[in-house]
């Protein structure tokens, strides 16, 4: 049957039909029209039950689905919505959910048959609808306990069983998991639907809908739509759509959204507006036309239908909509092609894109690793446990390691607990977590917990292939990333060709024998401990370091990690040498593809920032590139030990040596080591001696921020350590506050109105921030929309507020596409005002090629704080504006007419005619 619908994909939009909860209302049933005789017994009133209809009232459901057909529809929904035990519960009518479910495929099958015979050229297919049930897997409804769940993923996948069970043996094209406002609900069903398409032998399309739960583009369990496309990503579904919430007004941006990057065909059916104050739906059928046009003018959908306040009177609009002006179809969308990234999610997505070059997992939340963690775990202290789990996503961890193998734990009730109430905050819950148990069990039943696509770690070879397969598919089911240890039935892989030898082996596995996408696959090819005394231990690191080049090398897409402290443990109890060691181990891993580590995301040690003589002597260990490098390391060690206590004894004063330094540099080591000891009486000093806030920033503040930069992009310096660089910066911006607001009033009137925004999907604000500081002290006028801001919500204040010109910052890759989106939207509000493009992500190459030619008015990149300033004051010059804009014009047009890509770039005019084919 997928095959019938493809091909009608392929040529046309298909149409599905309306509400149908609106339709029922129409014709006024009453309490004993939902009884009938069947449910006299039944001691709950059963009035708004549609779902017994099927049953007591089929002539009802019959006339609905004969009605949508005639309007136009190709595809009717069964009358099934809320036909499962789960929902049924609170009717008293569990017992009949199989009833139900096989009356209403009879009902929508017969009618649907009875349309195709008609017209055979124009088959009708039936949908099975499964809705989300009336409760959640992913909150709880105590705010008292926020681990308790009102029903377990196990309890919803037995009750969508038999529901789906039903749904297939009665005859049903495809199944609509619909209106899902918790995505591990809808995982439930989507594992119900795989266990009961291979018990039955019987394999239908699988659709999706989801339904957005605020402005902001989130589900009611907190998923944006990145996550939730990740998080189903496994199950290889048919299409995936938006229904109810929004009418298809509001819903168009998230629609946009979706469209843009969903690998599925696209399906929409909103709700005929929001309901007013008296329940009723003010968009007509006429409007509700027009509105789904556009829709399928700009190639966004496949798939259009209608929910809430929607009758045949809307669908009957729709066969119009999808016909093009010569009698053809308006051309459906394509779906888009699927990134080669590894993709995980919490309520955010993390892509590990190839400019991503190392994901740090927090290494804190396991009880075998911290003693702190445990102790609390072991107390029952959760939001303490918890505080740990924060602290670490602050410091910069972009994944979460969980672990609760102990002995005298209950692991698989403190590793379920533990996620429960980790869903409940908002800052850890955004990263996705790592499952981390030697107990199967554990892991199975923590699965059951995760609504984001988690990482296993870990499964391997050591039992032999056929538990190795048999975990593998269990995982893929679940659509969990797995980390695959270097590890089998002779033990724990220690030489480079061991490591080889197991890690080809298990992918040929993974890939060729279960189908397990290589993206997900994570090798850990054993991080052992070195410097232990025993020679056969010293080559431990190298063997690490050139297994994982080869894994990159000859395993496509496979991806690599290890648990770093444990190349240290020799030297437990001096931290520094540990984080030290660290340091140089994954600068020389991370040069040959390690791509992601357990570690401690506040270790303070850069590479870089190693005292040389250190810093050698811990490449001659880690390298083992002298077989005495323990040994003089040990000697290091313990004259360094006794330097220190000397100081201690009244030596050198540590507060003496600092400002020994000169004031420049060690404003710019405050920021490189995120040390803020001594930065606020530093920045007290160079007031006194720069006269002005802003040229302390514009100058050793921002000359240690570019550094940061350099160091990061060499692999010198990771993630967490840029994070602490940021917050370091911010409080120095904080202690110069003062100072700015001085400048200011004894400056002139103000040089313009500026609309500041990091565009929606992106979280990162430091650099707006800064340029947000120097252009107030050059007496712009700022309007901070903050992070996370939506196109609309950036047209919306650019009139409101009148500003001069806008500037769009933005970190990561997709705030690329982000900031095309928003320039589009300005165009649609007929706003023509200057965009200043800024941020790490971005270039001047790119901004010339996809940003300009995609705006009406003129768009600028700048590269940093200082130059911003410039930019804003030369536009707001009237007489070097126009001169300065058609430098920048030019220039730009240079750079696309030298642009090689693979395929020849058009013209600027052809780009701005054909907008929507450049950034498809």
């Amino acid at each position: 049957m997928e095959n019938r619908l493809e091909a009608i994909l392929k040529e046309r939009i298909l149409i599905l039909d309306g509400a149908m909860g609106t339709m029922i209302q129409r014709y006024g049933l009453q309490e004993d029209d939902f009884r009938g005789d069947k449910f006299q017994d039944v001691p709950c009133l059963l009035k708004g039950n549609n779902d017994v209809l099927s049953l007591t009232r089929p002539d009802v459901i019959e006339d609905i689905h004969r009605k949508y057909l005639a309007a136009g529809a190709d595809m009717i929904e069964t009358n099934t919505f809320n036909a499962q035990r789960v929902s049924q519960e609170d009717y008293g009518c569990q017992a009949y959910s199989r009833e139900m479910n096989r009356a209403a495929c009879a009902l929508a099958r017969k009618v649907a048959d009875e349309f195709t015979r008609l017209t055979p050229e124009k088959p009708r297919f039936v949908a099975g609808s499964i809705g989300p049930t009336n409760k959640t897997c992913s909150l709880s409804t105590d705010v008292n306990h926020p681990e308790w769940r009102a029903i377990t993923f196990d309890e919803l996948v037995a009750a969508y069983s038999e529901q789906i069970s039903e749904l297939l043996q009665g005859g049903v094209d495809a199944l609509l998991i619909e209106t899902i406002f918790d995505t591990l609900n809808a995982k439930a069903a989507l594992y119900a639907a795989r266990q009961e398409q291979e018990r039955l032998g019987r394999n239908v399309p699988v659709m999706l809908s989801v339904t957005i739960a605020d402005k902001g583009g989130h589900t009611l369990s907190g998923q944006n739509l990145q996550a939730f496309l990740t998080s189903i990503e496994f199950a290889k579904v048919f299409s995936v759509g938006l229904n109810c919430s929004f009418g298809p007004d509001e819903m168009k941006p998230f629609l946009r959204e979706l469209a843009a990057m969903s690998p599925y065909y696209v399906s929409v059916y909103p709700n005929a507006g929001l309901p007013n104050a008296v329940g009723e739906y003010d968009i007509l059928p006429d409007r509700m036309a027009e509105l789904m046009r556009e829709f399928v003018d700009e190639r966004l959908v496949n798939i259009i239908g209608g929910c809430c306040g929607t009758t045949d009177e809307y669908i009957a609009r729709y066969p119009t909509i999808i016909k093009n002006g010569s009698g053809g179809y308006v051309a459906p969308r394509l779906p888009m092609a699927d990134s080669d990234c590894l993709k995980l999610s919490g309520l955010e997505r993390l892509e590990l894109r190839p400019e991503i070059k190392f994901v740090n997992i927090g290494e804190r939340c396991n009880v075998a690793g911290s003693k702190k963690f445990l102790r609390l775990i072991s107390n029952h202290e959760y939001e303490e446990a918890m505080g740990i789990a924060r602290k670490q996503v602050e410091d910069g961890a972009q994944v979460i390691d969980i672990n609760m193998d102990d002995a005298l734990l209950d692991a698989q009730k403190e590793m379920v607990a533990f996620i429960n109430m980790l869903a409940s905050d908002p800052v850890v819950s955004r990263v996705p977590i790592m499952i981390d148990s030697s107990n199967w069990d554990v892991i199975v039943d923590a699965l059951k917990c995760v609504q984001g696509k988690c990482i296993v770690n870990s499964i391997s070879l050591k039992e032999g292939e056929e538990k190795f397969l048999d975990h593998a598919r269990v995982l893929m089911n679940y659509g969990a990333a797995v980390v695959v240890m270097a590890f089998d039935e002779e033990g724990q892989a220690c030489t480079y060709e061991r490591k080889v030898q197991v890690c080809e082996r298990a992918y040929r596995l993974l890939v060729d024998e279960v189908g397990y996408d290589p993206k997900d696959i994570i090798f850990d090819p054993n991080v052992l401990s070195i410097a232990t005394g025993m020679a056969e231990h010293d080559n431990y690191a190298v063997n690490f370091i050139e297994a994982t080049g080869w894994i990159r090398q000859n395993l496509p897409h496979a991806h690599v990690s290890g648990g770093v402290s444990n190349l240290s443990f020799s030297f437990r109890g001096n931290n520094y040498i540990r984080e030290a060691m660290h340091a140089v181990f994954l600068y020389h891993a991370i040069g040959k593809g390690m791509d992601m580590g357990i570690v401690n995301p506040a270790s303070k040690v850069m590479y870089d920032e190693i005292p040389a003589l250190l810093r050698d002597m811990l490449e001659n260990l880690v390298l083992n590139r002298t077989p005495d490098a323990a040994d003089k390391l040990l000697k290091y060690i313990s004259e360094a030990k006794d330097e220190m206590e000397q100081r201690k004894e009244g030596g050198k004063d540590p507060l003496a040596e600092w400002k020994g330094m000169p004031l420049e540099e060690r404003l710019r080591q405050s920021l490189m080591k995120g040390k803020d000891d001594y930065l606020e009486s530093d920045l007290n000093e160079a007031i006194t001696y720069y006269g002005r806030a802003v040229e302390i920033i514009e100058g050793p503040l921002m000359e240690g921020m570019g550094i940061v930069g350099q160091l990061f992009a060499q692999g010198k310096m990771f993630l967490p350590q840029v994070v602490r660089t940021a917050k370091t910066m911010q409080k120095a911006v904080a202690i110069l506050s003062p100072y700015m607001i001085r400048d200011k009033k004894d400056s002139a009137a103000s040089a313009g109105k500026i609309l500041m925004a990091t565009v929606k999907g992106d979280v990162h604000d430091i650099g707006k921030n800064i340029v947000g500081v120097v252009l107030t002290c050059n007496n712009f006028e700022i309007v901070d929309l903050g992070v996370m801001v939506t196109p609309e919500k950036i047209v919306e204040e650019a009139l409101a507020q009148k500003v001069d010109m806008i500037g769009l910052c933005g970190l990561i890759t997709p705030s690329l596409q982000e900031m095309i989106n928003t320039v589009h939207a300005l165009n649609e509000a007929n706003i023509s005002i200057p965009v200043i493009i800024g941020g790490a992500t971005t270039s001047e190459l790119h901004t010339a090629l996809k940003i300009a030619p995609a705006y009406n008015g003129p768009v600028i990149w700048s590269k940093d704080a200082a130059q911003t300033s410039i930019v804003a004051a030369t536009l707001m010059n009237a007489e070097k504006r126009e001169s300065f804009l058609q430098g920048v014009a030019d220039k730009y047009e240079h750079l696309r007419a030298n642009y090689q890509p693979a395929h020849k770039l058009r013209s600027l005019e052809e780009v701005r005619k054909n907008k929507l084919d450049l950034f498809s």
